[in-house]
This record gives C-alpha cells, structure tokens and sequence, in this order.
C-alpha cells in the first residue's frame, strides 16, 4: 500500500537490505536479497530498499498507524521522498506462511511474490486506481522473475467469485472434477 506523506519508516538507517525479525523454516535471508535486487534491476527501480520481515502483530500495530486498519496485513510499502532512498517494505511472515501453504508453494517463494508487490508500489503502482497498469507489470515480472500468481492477480480472481455466484458454483464443479 502506498501512503500520503511519502515517509520511510525508522528501519530504513539498517545496512541490510533485507532484516529477518521472524524467522520462517526453509526461507533464507540471502535468497531473498538477491531476489530483491534482481527485481529491482528489472522494473529499472532506483534508490536503495530495505524490506522487513516481521510478524503479524507488528504489521498490524504498522497498518493501524500509517492506514487506520486495526489488522494485520500481507505486505506494506512506505515510499521515501529521500534522495537515494526508494523506501521500505514491511511483510508478515505469518500470513506468508499461510497463504504459501494454501496455494501450495514455498513460504520463500511467497516472500518473493510480496517483496515484487511492494517494489511496485515503490515504484509508484497503486492498482486500486491505476485501471489495471500495475497488475499487468506485476504478470510481466512474474514471467520473467519465474514466480506464481501475484497477490493482485488472486484479489481480483477471489473478488470477482464472491462477485459472481455462478462463477463461483463452476469453479467449484470444475475443481471437483479435476481432483487428483
């Protein structure tokens, strides 16, 4: 999410590029910093990033302070107005884990697919208003970065489900029928 202001948060003074408060099984610090890079490499992202792996408590005291939602979220961008500073990423582990489970990949992998989210609202994306640019860049560096659905992607699927009744009756039939 991006936010008015444009203020990184205090972490931003860490020489790590990637801090690892919560500690996930098989998911390795220097994976995803060199993720990180060559995503930024790709969407041509200046200015250093540093992103904070953390638990869903402390997304949700981030997310009631900077966005007035008292519940912990998936990922938060905090774009900076410094020179040489893009801005932080913030993502919960927890919720990480969880949705990698349900979908069926790693927790690293997720990781990867959050950290590419929040680049992109560095970037300056905001898929809530941009009529889909945002989404279509997301599918283009996942392609290219070899990673799963994105988040936008899945919201806007589940979203068009609950949506659409019907839709959701064939997709359960249809999956039902695929079983293995």
């Amino acid at each position: 999410m991006v936010w008015e202001g444009s203020i990184a948060l205090p972490f931003v003074l860490d020489t790590k590029v990637v801090i690892l408060e919560h500690d996930e099984e098989g998911v390795r610090e220097r994976s995803l910093t060199l993720f990180a890079a060559k995503a930024r490499r790709a969407m041509k992202l200046r200015g250093e990033v540093n992103i904070r792996i953390t638990s869903s408590r402390e997304m949700r005291e981030l997310n009631r302070r900077f966005r007035k939602k008292n519940k912990a979220t998936d990922v938060l961008s905090f774009p900076s107005s410094v020179p040489k500073l893009a801005g932080d990423i913030a993502i919960s582990a927890e919720i990480a884990a969880a949705n990698a489970a349900g979908l069926g990949h790693s927790t690293e992998t997720e990781l990867k697919v959050l950290i590419l989210h929040g680049l992109l609202h560095l970037a300056g994306y905001d898929h809530e208003a941009d009529g889909g640019e945002m989404q279509a860049r997301e599918a283009k560096l996942r392609a290219l970065l070899r990673l799963p659905v994105g988040l936008i992607e899945r919201t806007h699927t589940t979203a068009e489900k609950r949506s659409r009744p019907s839709a959701r009756k064939s997709a359960s039939v249809s999956r039902i029928g695929r079983r293995r």
